[in-house]
């Protein structure tokens, strides 16, 4: 079964307030720290929301991986220096009032809510060539590289295939430079979920997908809202 236009609300792409940020991970300090932000922007969030990470060496193999949840954001520590590297961040549920303000709660809790969501956030690094990529099942909104990334460079084209919930999801907008450009759509999947993306930077790439799938007999939201993105270095670096 493939995800069509009609399952996806695309059109309310960063519509949301809830919406309206992403998830992607940066080394700093020779540190790996999750960045919850839009664009150039870098908010702090709370810690805790962060619900899992998961490291991987070249042959996929799983490394250890902890969260260090400091005051005002995340840093991952994988027990070794990982080839993959994954995170997600559940913000919750979020229902707008009628005078259009967002509450951290479901609707149950928001007398006359007019929309609700649940906001689920994802990111897949790839930090080493020839990476084999395992199953990533707890990824539920995947940008998939269906070539190794490190190897594409800057101005020529990455083909990727983005999954929603495990399967193939059909015109799902593609922003090709969140980082730098995050309201600058790129791309759209076509039937089978594939898309090609130019890699546009010698340094962090951040590729970013987002979708809203309604959700059915639900008290406390009416969809959910999924980002996702891909990081990768444009070429290696030296020293």
């Amino acid at each position: 079964m493939q995800y069509g236009k009609s399952l996806l609300l695309i059109a309310a792409l960063f519509a949301t307030h809830a919406s309206a940020h992403g998830l992607w991970t940066e080394q700093r300090r020779g540190n790996i720290e999750v960045v919850y932000g839009h664009g150039a922007e870098d908010n702090a969030f709370k810690p805790q929301k962060v619900s899992g990470a998961w490291a991987f060496d070249a042959s996929g193999k799983m490394i250890p991986v902890s969260v260090q949840r400091l005051a005002d954001h995340a840093r991952l520590q994988p027990l070794k220096p990982p080839a993959v590297l994954a995170v997600a961040l559940n913000n919750g549920m979020w229902s707008q009032t009628a005078d259009k303000k967002w509450i951290n709660e479901g609707r149950s809790k928001v007398p006359g809510a007019i929309e609700s969501t649940e906001t689920l956030k994802y990111s897949l690094a790839i930090y080493q060539p020839g990476a084999k990529l395992p199953k990533l099942d707890q990824i539920k909104l995947l940008i998939l590289p269906e070539v190794d990334p490190l190897t594409v460079g800057p101005g020529k084209s990455l083909p990727v295939r983005v999954l929603l919930d495990g399967k193939p999801a059909a015109g799902v907008k593609l922003i090709g430079d969140y980082r730098s450009a995050p309201n600058t759509l790129t791309t759209v999947t076509d039937k089978e979920g594939r898309a090609r993306v130019l890699v546009r930077n010698e340094g962090l790439n951040v590729i970013a997908a987002q979708v809203e799938v309604p959700v059915k007999d639900s008290p406390d939201v009416n969809s959910r809202g999924l980002f996702s993105s891909l990081t990768f270095l444009g070429e290696p670096h030296h020293e």
